[in-house]
């Protein structure tokens, strides 16, 4: 199949300007947080991405009417009918998003039982699901394995507990919200994600009538109240993508200027960004960001959760850093296996040699797990264009960077793997004047 095939001819620089919605980390979500409720909500900044339709059609299968509201990028949720949902139709909407298993909590306050097929996602390491449903359990749900997926049920209200996350996982701090705020008594969640869209969440079930506070050192407390009613709401800006297109400008020595992107929610991607010696300027409506001309330099990064270097910011970095003067250090810790998609930067002309070791100021979980999780990367080096296959969302966007930063054409396979997080990516391309066409 041709139609999901790219070929770019690399050696143009991107100029011009964009534009970034909602994040694909909190949308979805947000959207999921509408089933809570007894009136109908709405928000808006939505993006129009894979993961929006896949969520849009499970609510709709659960009786929710979803419908755009008055502006672009708006939408109205009505759950007063939510209803359970056919299994098939469940597995067939639900086959290429892990985003489902947070309808759980939800869907046991309004029916009592729900269904969660097999789940799919971006195959970048370990994502276990079973803390979620052990998660389920500590607030008296009952599980069921059945051959076509997990089938749940709460015989009474859930109950408040006390909860650690082993590691401060944004799925399974989403999973404890959504799951807390109509429980019985308060739930206590340490060691939890705080990421923006997390904060973003909390702000959406606030407005509902939930009861939550969150703590300096990663604790979360939510007061399980009767009842909640709908929100009107804006979606933060999505800081990954905005950095997605910032690493793009760095690596072809362009100029972008990424409208709704947001200083506050990409400090550390900006201070990192700078270190590398990319320029940026921050308006009241965007960032633009550029490369400033001469050399760019080697850094020492470290990825981690927030407020530290996100995961999702490393991989289009990585592409620019093979254009950086001397040896830069990349020590992953939050995905075992995000640098494997280096090998294909290798093949166009990069040296990129990956380590099991850390190679970082931090020893991390991996470290003694035997992943390649440490990379070095040396530069500067010139790319040629190659064949490429996409093996998830930010290493897609990666190589798509590394494609127009690279001489010559490359075809680049699985491109429909980038419109589950990047909205109007190939328009945004040719806005840019990138040069890529359907073959």
């Amino acid at each position: 199949m041709t139609d999901d095939v790219l070929l770019v001819h690399g050696g143009t620089p991107l100029e011009g300007e964009i534009k970034v919605r909602g994040a694909k980390n909190l949308v979805p979500k947000a959207m999921v947080a509408a089933l809570l409720g007894s009136s109908p909500s709405r928000l808006r900044n939505v993006p129009d991405i894979r993961d929006v339709r896949v969520v849009r059609g499970l609510l709709q299968l659960h009786g929710v009417t979803v419908r755009s509201g008055d502006e672009p990028g708006e939408l109205v949720l009505d759950p007063s009918h939510v209803e359970s949902a056919n299994v098939a139709d469940i597995d067939a909407h639900a086959g290429s998003s892990r985003i489902p298993i947070l309808f759980c909590g939800p869907l046991l306050h309004r029916l009592g039982h729900a269904f969660i097929p097999g789940l799919g996602g971006c195959d970048i390491g370990g994502r276990p699901v079973d803390f979620h449903f052990d998660v389920l359990r500590r607030f008296g749900a009952t599980i069921e394995k059945r051959a076509d997926g997990q089938y749940l049920e709460a015989p009474q209200r859930l109950r408040g507990c006390r909860i650690r996350l082993p590691y401060p996982s944004v799925g399974s701090t989403e999973q404890v919200l959504l799951t807390a705020v109509l429980a019985e008594g308060v739930t206590e969640l340490t060691n939890a994600a705080v990421e923006p869209e997390i904060e973003d969440l909390i702000c959406v079930l606030q407005k509902m009538g939930a009861m939550i506070s969150m703590d300096t050192d990663r604790t979360i407390r939510i007061t399980g109240v009767d009842r909640l009613g709908g929100y009107n709401h804006r979606a933060l800006p999505d800081r990954l993508e905005a950095a997605s297109w910032a690493s793009a400008a760095l690596a072809t020595k362009g100029s972008v200027f990424v409208r709704g992107a947001s200083q506050r929610e990409m400090m550390t991607f900006l201070n990192t960004y700078r270190k590398v010696g990319g320029a940026f300027e921050i308006g009241d409506d965007g960032i633009r960001f550029w490369h400033p001309g001469g050399p760019l330099n080697a850094i020492a990064l470290e990825t981690d959760v927030h407020p530290g270097f996100q995961t999702d910011w490393q991989q289009p970095l990585v592409v620019a850093l093979t254009q950086a003067a001397g040896l830069s250090i990349v020590h992953e810790t939050v995905y075992e296996s995000r640098l494997g998609f280096t090998s294909a930067l290798n093949q166009m002309g990069a040296h990129i040699q990956l380590y099991r070791e850390c190679l970082g100021g931090t020893p991390c979980r991996f470290g003694q797990r035997n992943f390649l999780h440490s990379a070095v990367v040396s530069g500067p080096t010139t790319l040629q264009g190659a064949e490429l296959v996409i093996p998830d969302l930010r290493g897609g966007f990666s190589y798509l960077i590394a494609a127009l930063a690279a001489q010559g054409t490359s075809r680049v396979h699985g491109i429909d793997l980038i419109n589950r997080g990047y909205e109007n990516f190939l328009q945004k391309l040719e806005k840019l004047g990138g040069k890529a066409e359907r073959p």
